[in-house]
């Protein structure tokens, strides 16, 4: 029976277990793999750091209220956060990482910077 390689599909020659004619194609076979794998993860990640870097940007002093067209306009995602922070008066914050907001009234939103204990 003829083996073929899983990257180039060249006819493989030797052990009966090899799945790749050489190194090259390998490495070349198992990164494919990986960035295939890893698309979704690094497009939200992308994603997560630009919304963290745009909320940083507007708070350097750890809370301030802005518009949220402003946020809109430096290109955030609201669809996209890493966790949620609900309090006793029922008030939700998201946040990206460290940097988190509070959607307010009349399109405010308050932005805040988690402080670590």
């Amino acid at each position: 029976m003829e083996r073929i390689c899983l990257d180039c599909n060249a006819v493989i020659n030797g052990r009966a277990d090899k799945k790749f004619c050489d190194d090259q194609c390998r490495t070349h076979y198992n990164n494919r793999i990986r960035t295939e794998d890893n698309s979704f993860l690094n497009e939200v990640n992308r994603i997560l750091k630009k919304n963290r870097a745009i909320l940083k940007t507007k708070n350097p002093d750890g809370k301030i209220k802005v518009k949220r067209e402003s946020l809109i306009r430096k290109g955030f995602d609201f669809n996209y956060h890493t966790h949620t922070y609900s309090t006793q008066k029922g008030h939700v914050y998201f946040f990206c990482y460290e940097q988190g907001y509070l959607p307010l009234e009349n399109e405010e939103i308050l932005l805040v910077k988690r402080e670590e204990k």
